[in-house]
């Protein structure tokens, strides 16, 4: 495949095992843009092997991150991949289609969930769809975490879809867990958000609802299961910190 004039924008930290197989999927693109924060391990090293335009910044958040690497890109098309996604062959040609005679201002794919050994099918694991190629000067990624790409633009939604390997273990999903539960706290604890006793609980049983029942996690087995009851749990505990905020104030 011949390079094109599109722009790769990563966000790293710690990646070496991640990234080399991610760089090489996105080799066709002429610009690949890596924003560190602070990796130990060769993370930048692997990147800057691959030609990458590397910068090391203090961390902000996942939208933050992402629009600072954004900015840095050299074309106004951006592939906007984190170091744990694949872009296969398939998708790699529709991209380049797309950037012959672009009609829209920024371009989703469907996810797929990697994890124990196969495909995660139902849940929120599939179709998963994300904000993947977008026209940078229509738009901006927003939220410290879950961040989604804002735009006034057209944004349409495509077939093909990106792959993901993220989570090797439940260890690393209850981390995950317990991180992202604490920063949404502090964020609705910000905004100033209300809530009762039994917003945690009640929040929590919707979600495993959602998930297992309504969008068939059930058919996953055992990981299906496991991967709702944690989407649950990470809904009950965002809600448990906040209130656990407000207790604080209160002393």
């Amino acid at each position: 495949m011949e390079n094109v004039e599109l722009s790769v924008a990563i966000i790293t930290k710690n990646e070496e095992v991640n990234l080399p197989v991610c760089l090489e999927s996105v080799a066709f693109a002429s610009d690949i843009v890596v924003v560190d924060s602070g990796s130990t391990d060769r993370t930048v090293e692997i990147a800057k092997m691959a030609g990458c335009r590397i910068y090391v910044e203090e961390w902000k958040g996942f939208g933050p991150q992402k629009n600072s690497a954004i900015e840095k890109c050299l074309y106004d098309w951006v592939l906007v991949i984190d170091a744990d996604e694949r872009v296969p062959e398939v998708t790699q040609r529709r991209i380049l289609e797309i950037l012959k005679n672009p009609t829209a201002d920024a371009y989703s794919f469907k996810r797929k969930n990697y994890f124990h050994g196969k495909w995660l099918r139902f849940g929120d694991a599939w179709p998963d769809r994300q904000v993947r190629l977008i026209n940078r000067r229509k738009g901006y990624f927003r939220g410290p975490i879950h961040e989604r790409w804002i735009t006034s633009g057209r944004v349409i939604d495509l077939p093909e879809y990106i792959e993901h390997f993220s989570f090797k273990n439940y260890s690393e999903m209850l981390k995950t867990l317990d991180e992202y539960s604490t920063i949404t706290a502090h964020e609705l604890f910000k905004q100033g958000k209300n809530l009762n006793t039994l917003t945690p609980l009640i929040h929590a049983s919707i979600m495993f609802f959602r998930l297992y029942l309504l969008r068939f996690g059930f058919l996953d087995g055992f990981d299906g299961f496991i991967m709702a009851l944690l989407k649950a749990l990470g809904s009950f505990f965002k809600y448990a910190k906040l209130r656990e905020l407000y207790l604080l104030k209160e002393d």
